[in-house]
């Protein structure tokens, strides 16, 4: 997977794709935090996917899309009380949650989520996001009225660091 971003003071774009079968791409794209467009790209007798693909990549570069290294993500939690150290049903409830974000911050070009911890009292779930703001927003949209709607808070980890603020995402 390539994902591609090109950043704007509260917002942005993203492009990115990914193989689904050989031979068979699907390139997606849109504004942060919609779900955007997407399209198959197939290779054929005279082009191959990877070629077509590559000219779009080197059609977004020089106008301003690049990658964003992981480090440069935020780190966005979502965090649940429960009892003690939690239960069966705290642990399938987190892990459905985090399919959902990946879901969720995937197809509006927010992010992944990269699993979750459970245990004294409360249960997390970690994700890396390009916009904290905008995946905040979006999060909050897409848990109201679901079995999820009981978080006890969505926060930035590590923003009370100096050197970490909510928005790490470069400009």
């Amino acid at each position: 997977m390539l994902k591609l971003y090109k950043l704007s003071d509260g917002g942005g774009q993203y492009w990115e794709t990914w193989e689904e079968a050989s031979g068979v791409h699907r390139v997606h794209w849109g504004e942060l935090g919609t779900i955007g467009e997407s399209r198959i790209v197939r290779s054929t007798l005279f082009s191959k996917a990877e070629a077509q693909i590559q000219k779009e990549i080197d059609s977004l570069v020089p106008i301003g899309f690049l990658p964003i290294e992981p480090e440069d993500h935020a780190i966005l939690m979502i965090e649940y009380a429960i009892e003690g150290m939690g239960s069966e049903s705290d642990l399938r409830k987190r892990h459905a949650l985090e399919d959902r974000m990946n879901e969720t911050l995937g197809w509006s070009g927010l992010g992944a989520c990269d699993g979750g911890s459970i245990g004294s009292g409360t249960m997390e779930v970690c994700n890396f996001v390009v916009s904290f703001e905008l995946a905040k927003r979006a999060i909050e949209a897409d848990l109201a009225g679901t079995e999820f709607a009981d978080y006890t808070r969505i926060y930035c980890e590590g923003a009370d660091d100096e050197s970490l603020s909510p928005e790490r995402a470069p400009e």
